[in-house]
């Protein structure tokens, strides 16, 4: 058995802060977590756990605050374990994600750009405009929860209304809980997926795990009728959604300043901040210094929602993306929209040895936009770094990918880190979204 955790408070002053909310201090020669504090602060904590390499602590009272730190907005901040930034001021946020974007590059990629974009921002509550809830019977707390986990918990919080999520759904998280507790299948409905579009128009997608009766389908469809939402149902895999009731038609969000729409599903990976996303999709076309008879590549293309504003600009745009489907509803977007100059192909972009057999890799592309997940473009940029591409607009969901990326395409294929900066698309919590723009040298 490991030593007893002396659980008797302590004082300290906060050196740094990390992504997630949490102060860093040395104790006892040991890097120690202390959650709710941020840098500069002077603390009462009390030690909560112990890791070999570091120490856990938490905030019993703050003696000196730190001039960014604020009141929380939402009452659910610290039990739910969906934001992490809450306790500190919007600026303070911001800079807290510059800093990590600019430390990992000079960390992992050995590369500082020769100039850095103004944070793009946007609105900070009720931008959420899709996310997966989790929903779970729980007896002992009264019915059915709906919503994040707890924070460094697997179980969900028990909250009422979510002040990210936009507010047709995070100011009904009581009436999600109400309308499950009220089904017959109500410990058989795992997770409800969440969209809301530019007109403000709702859609939910109830998985079940069992088929449901039909007095639990009446009760979904009178409530979707009510509230003026599209419910579906899914009993499987993404195939197996259906409509059940309310409104049908497509969600659908705008590039105005492209003249563009794009049309998605709850279930659809797009980026959950409207104006965040367009004003991302103004700052990556202006930085792609197109001319008219230039030949895009756009990989990880998704939905189209950077391909279709790059095709009103250019001569064309091939979008690559390994999910059929999506590149199925890309090709249908631009053709509904009369827009000719963009064509699609499949292709693992993690697939090293596919991608030198790619036949669009070989042609001459004078840009390449990359949006890769979390894991970054690894293959991509390998396969694309000897073909002296003049210009590359990389957006990222991850510094330390972006970081890992950016010391390949710097110091292994001669490109230039032109500038780079961060996107707040996710205010209050720990992700970091930021673009690179690289030239070459």
């Amino acid at each position: 058995m490991g030593k007893k955790i002396d659980r008797t408070p302590f004082e300290a002053v906060i050196e740094d802060v990390t992504l997630d909310g949490q102060g860093v201090i040395r104790r006892d020669g040991k890097a120690c977590f202390v959650h709710g504090a941020l840098a500069g602060e002077r603390v009462r904590a009390v030690q909560t756990g112990r890791k070999r390499r570091f120490d856990m602590a938490e905030v019993v009272e703050v003696l000196e605050p730190a001039a960014g730190r604020v009141d929380p907005p939402c009452a659910f901040f610290g039990l739910c374990g969906g934001c992490k930034l809450q306790h500190a001021s919007i600026d303070l946020q911001r800079e807290i994600k510059e800093q990590a974007l600019f430390d990992a590059l000079e960390r992992i990629g050995h590369v500082t750009p020769e100039a850095r974009f103004e944070p793009l921002t946007g609105a900070t509550l009720g931008y959420r405009r899709t996310a997966r809830l989790g929903a779970k019977h729980v007896p002992k707390k009264g019915g059915t929860l709906v919503g994040f986990r707890e924070r460094g918990s697997p179980y969900l919080a028990e909250m009422d209304h979510c002040e990210v999520l936009h507010p047709a759904v995070g100011h009904r998280i009581r009436a999600l809980r109400d309308l499950l507790d009220g089904l017959q299948a109500r410990d058989r409905i795992p997770q409800i997926e969440v969209g809301v579009d530019d007109d403000d128009r709702v859609a939910l997608v109830f998985r079940h795990l069992d088929p449901l009766t039909d007095t639990d389908r009446a009760r979904l469809a009178t409530w979707a009728d009510e509230e003026d939402i599209g419910v579906f149902l899914q009993s499987g895999g993404p195939e197996t959604v259906v409509h059940l009731a309310g409104p049908d038609a497509p969600l659908v969000y705008r590039h105005p300043d492209f003249g563009v729409e794009v049309g998605f599903t709850p279930m659809d990976f797009v980026q959950v901040h409207p104006e965040v996303n367009r004003a991302m999709v103004r700052q990556a076309v202006a930085a792609m210094e197109l001319e008219p008879g230039h030949r895009v590549l756009d990989l990880f293309c998704g939905l189209g929602n950077l391909t279709l504003p790059l095709a009103t600009r250019t001569a064309g745009v091939t979008g690559i993306e390994v999910d059929d489907a999506m590149l199925a509803r890309a090709a249908d977007s631009a053709r509904a929209q009369g827009i000719t100059n963009t064509r699609y192909a499949r292709a693992d972009l993690d697939d090293a040895e596919a991608l030198s057999r790619a036949d669009w890799l070989h042609e001459d592309w004078d840009r390449v936009l990359l949006d890769p997940p979390r894991t970054g473009a690894a293959a991509a940029v390998e396969a694309l770094g000897p073909r002296r591409i003049e210009r590359m607009v990389y957006v990222s969901c991850n510094p330390a990918t972006l970081a890992r990326d950016a010391e390949r395409l710097v110091h292994h294929h001669g490109y230039r880190l032109e500038r780079a900066g961060i996107m707040d698309m996710f205010p209050h919590t720990a992700h970091v979204e930021s673009m690179a723009v690289f030239s070459r040298a």
